[in-house]
């Protein structure tokens, strides 16, 4: 009598089991799928493409790029690049990854061999890259991206960070957010700046040949935002050959040297570029240069602007402590405690100190 009262909870209990165990049957080949699905974007040259769900590994043929993928917490992703320890030295201590990643990419040309090696699930590359169709013609996402202003720079990171996934895309947000609070509060005061009171700049990017930044360039975008003009904004695009005649007509006030031109010391010793203001006043510097250089194209653009409003306007920006703020920025964005000595050393455009 017991096990017939028994039957029909006996029942129950097995029909119970068997719809769960078909469910989960059922549902586990649609998430798998979900999971693999590819997707399709579209990148800042135009173009459609079709990139993996999950990432795993990168290859990285813009120089700067690299440290916006440490930045968004992707840099031990890179397999194969364009950098090198010696060009790259604090990107390189910053990210140790760099250290394993095989330098595939030039300027002009892929090694296709030695990128095929690394394996990558997605190629970053600038837009315009002469060699974008020889990677996608080997099976290879290939992602152009760009940027001249600081609205573009702030889009490049966020479709970076949604091709990488949630965690790179909240790390995006995070900087732009950053970014965004910087501007402000530069450009609350020098949009106040009379433009007559406004110092003339000028950055120069090489000294042999003698170029220079002009218009439409990330350069020109910072260089305004500090409080300063571009003398050099009539001529478009970077690294533009110019000859030291028009150095002197334009005569700035203050000049910026890149990175690329740190013989910049024994140059103004000329005749030459003694008559230029600048030179006669000693107003001028070396730009700063970490993981990679602060005026152009990188994370720490950041950085950047805080540092050329200091310098073009000072006496508006007593308070603001750049070696403070690098350090704040590398250990929040770069997940690096940068020592108050190599922030200065980064902010004087110097490599780190080698161990012996």
């Amino acid at each position: 009598m017991l096990k017939k009262k028994f039957l029909p909870l006996l029942s129950l209990l097995l029909f119970v089991f068997f719809m769960v165990g078909c469910a989960q049957k059922t549902g586990q080949p649609t998430t798998t799928k979900a999971q693999v699905a590819p997707r399709n974007i579209t990148d800042m040259a135009g173009k459609k493409i079709v990139i993996p769900n999950k990432i795993n590994r990168i290859g990285d043929a813009w120089p700067a790029h690299n440290e916006v993928l440490d930045m968004l917490g992707q840099g031990n992703k890179i397999v194969s690049t364009i950098l090198t320890a010696k060009g790259r030295p604090w990107l390189y201590k910053i990210n140790p990854q760099m250290n394993n990643a095989v330098t595939a990419f030039t300027k002009n040309d892929v090694n296709i061999e030695e990128l095929l090696k690394t394996k990558p699930d997605i190629i970053f590359l600038p837009t315009g890259t002469k060699y974008a169709d020889k990677v996608t013609s080997v099976g290879i996402p290939a992602v152009q991206l760009t940027f001249k202003n600081f609205t573009e720079l702030k889009k490049c990171f966020q479709v970076t960070g949604n091709i990488l996934g949630p965690d790179a895309t909240k790390m995006a947000d995070a900087f732009n957010s950053y970014l965004d609070s910087k501007l402000k509060m530069i450009t609350d005061i020098t949009s106040t700046i009379p433009t007559n009171k406004k110092p003339k700049v000028m950055h120069v990017n090489t000294l042999s040949p003698l170029t220079i930044d002009g218009g439409s360039t990330i350069i020109d975008s910072w260089i305004k935002v500090a409080g300063g003009i571009n003398v050099s904004s009539g001529v478009t695009g970077n690294a533009k050959e110019v000859s030291m005649e028009q150095i002197m007509k334009w005569n700035p006030d203050i000049i910026i040297f890149g990175p690329d031109a740190k013989e910049y010391k024994t140059v103004i010793n000329t005749d030459a570029w003694k008559k230029v203001a600048a030179v006669k006043n000693n107003k001028v510097v070396q730009n700063p240069d970490g993981g990679y250089m602060w005026d152009r194209y990188s994370a720490e653009e950041a950085l950047q602007i805080q540092w050329a409003a200091k310098l073009i306007t000072p006496d508006k920006f007593q308070k603001l402590d750049i070696v403070s703020e690098t350090r704040s920025f590398y250990k929040t964005f770069l997940n690096y405690d940068l020592s108050k000595a190599e922030a200065k050393l980064i902010i004087s455009g110097k490599p780190p100190v080698k161990v012996q």
